[in-house]
């Protein structure tokens, strides 16, 4: 496989890019699975986007267009349970940072020189960790949430009885 690859490219550099592509891979793997657990704590009536729909994250070439649609409809959802089950938090939770995140991964896959690439690869490190970061938290508040909803209804099952 290494024989149609540039004579630049050695074999130990491509091994290195295999490694590399492959961590990329499960690190868009883990990041889908945050979105599609959150997704699942969100009412149906709710959802702007399915969870299984989160999957296509790790699609490479299309996560580009698709990281735009997920911050989009992620942020719907999550304003649509939060205004349902009355909980305050800010308007348009995450979009901010999903859409720093899209944005800065379109352009680092725009040819430009190195020393934008290389730029661009850390801000969009520093906002991807950010937004997933918030999806954690709005997913925790969700979690925390339904254990408080299910301690409600038994004792006001008790207070029946």
């Amino acid at each position: 496989m290494t024989d149609l690859l540039p004579k630049t490219i050695t074999p130990e550099i491509f091994q290195f890019l295999l490694i590399g592509a492959g961590i990329q891979l499960l690190v868009w793997l883990l990041f889908a699975w945050t979105i599609a657990r959150t997704l699942r704590l969100i009412a149906k009536e709710n959802q702007c986007i399915l969870p299984s729909q989160a999957w296509f994250l790790a699609m490479p070439f299309f996560n580009i267009y698709w990281n735009f649609e997920v911050t989009r409809r992620l942020t719907d959802s999550l304003n649509n349970e939060f205004f349902d089950r009355k909980i305050p938090v800010d308007d348009n939770p995450t979009r901010k940072w999903g859409m720093l995140n899209a944005w800065t991964f379109l352009l680092m896959n725009i040819p430009l020189p190195s020393v934008f690439l290389v730029s661009l690869r850390v801000v969009n490190l520093v906002y991807f960790v950010t937004y997933w970061i918030k999806i954690n938290k709005y997913r925790v508040l969700l979690v925390e949430h339904n254990k408080f909803r299910e301690i409600n209804d038994i004792s006001e099952n008790k207070e029946e009885s």
